[in-house]
């Protein structure tokens, strides 16, 4: 497995700040640090001082970076903010101790005979000053990316979200399910003529549903219901016992809220990819289950018995579903095929729920 590098974590590629930073970085300490032999023009102290500042910067700078890197890696979202500081603060006072020790060792063994007062507090509020304004360079650059990737995928996913409803309409109201509806239709003019407008009232609702329903995101349940049974009539019209439809108790749930035509775009796949005969009737089932978090899904199941089609599905209507949930919400919408049965798992969301990335 390929492990991620800095730039992987991060999201940016440090070099350049790298390269700016620690030069910077470094005389400002020595700046501050060693000002007294600065004013005393003690060269030959300083000359060894400016490089170990370099040195001692360097060290306190890569081994944060290595820090930051790791704990980046372990809490990488923006709401893991305060988990990161947190361990970075932590991770300061150990670095900073460890490196100071080392720094008046090396300043002793150096100079031994220099008298160099070590300047505990301000040597830790400098270093912490400059330790905490890189890291804000670092999570500012971090947050600004991640803001800017979102930006994309937001506008990518209400794309994605025009594009779905397009081909939702285009799902529902194709010419095949017309011509099929109208085939029925002239069979019972003449064999009855009061099914036959209730046939038409039917096919009516479908259709205003459809055009009503187009711009809504969620549309509660009992509102989806109607129109399903619409939906369903019509297909028995023209199956008769060869579709078998079961519709569970819903009443408790009819506030909740779903995705427009998602339930008729099921119905229609099922009907589209399965095979229905008097010698093998489909069977389709709609009730509620809990899923294992504890939300109520809608579970749509029919029995799996494709035809000999010489293309497979495209699976496009399925997708078309997925992909306008994701907008809506953050549960997923399950599809479990097994030896028997198709089943797809409809997030049932609250009446209250807005959709993720809003308007």
């Amino acid at each position: 497995m390929h492990k991620k590098c800095f730039k992987d974590v991060a999201g940016f590629d440090d070099r350049a700040i790298l390269f700016i930073g620690l030069p910077l970085a470094g005389m400002l300490v020595s700046l501050l640090l060693f000002s007294d032999f600065y004013e005393q023009g003690s060269w030959r102290f300083l000359a060894v001082c400016i490089p170990m500042s370099l040195v001692y910067t360097s060290v306190f700078w890569f081994s944060l970076r290595e820090i930051y890197y790791r704990v980046k890696l372990r809490f990488p979202t923006f709401q893991d903010l305060g988990k990161r500081i947190a361990v970075m603060f932590a991770a300061f006072i150990a670095v900073f101790a460890v490196v100071n020790v080392v720094l008046d060792a090396i300043f002793i063994l150096v100079f031994p005979s220099q008298v160099y007062q070590s300047k505990l507090l301000m040597e830790l509020t400098i270093t912490l000053l400059i330790s905490s304004l890189v890291i804000m360079i670092y999570e500012a650059i971090s947050f600004y990316l991640q803001l800017q990737v979102a930006v994309a995928e937001k506008a990518d996913l209400m794309r994605q979200h025009a594009e779905s409803q397009l081909e939702g309409l285009r799902n529902q109201v194709n010419p095949h399910f017309l011509f099929n509806s109208l085939n029925t239709l002239i069979c019972l003019i003449p064999e009855d003529a009061e099914k036959a407008v209730r046939f038409v009232q039917q096919l009516s609702k479908v259709y205003r549903y459809v055009l009503e329903s187009r711009d809504a995101k969620t549309i509660p349940l009992q509102e989806e219901l109607e129109f399903l049974h619409a939906y369903i009539f019509l297909q028995k019209e023209r199956f008769g016992e060869n579709l078998q439809v079961e519709v569970g108790h819903l009443d408790d749930l009819a506030d909740r809220r779903i995705l427009p035509l998602s339930l008729q775009m099921l119905f229609e796949n099922a009907i589209k990819h399965n095979v229905i005969s008097a010698e093998k009737p489909l069977r389709i089932e709609l009730f509620v289950e809990k899923t294992a978090g504890g939300d109520h899904g809608l579970v749509l199941r029919n029995r799996l018995q494709r035809k000999n089609q010489v293309m497979d599905s495209t699976g496009v209507g399925l997708q078309n579903i997925q992909d306008r949930y994701r907008i809506l919400t953050d549960r997923s919408v399950e599809i479990i095929i097994s030896q028997d049965y198709f089943t797809v798992l409809l997030p049932l969301l609250p009446a209250a729920e807005q959709p993720i990335l809003g308007a």
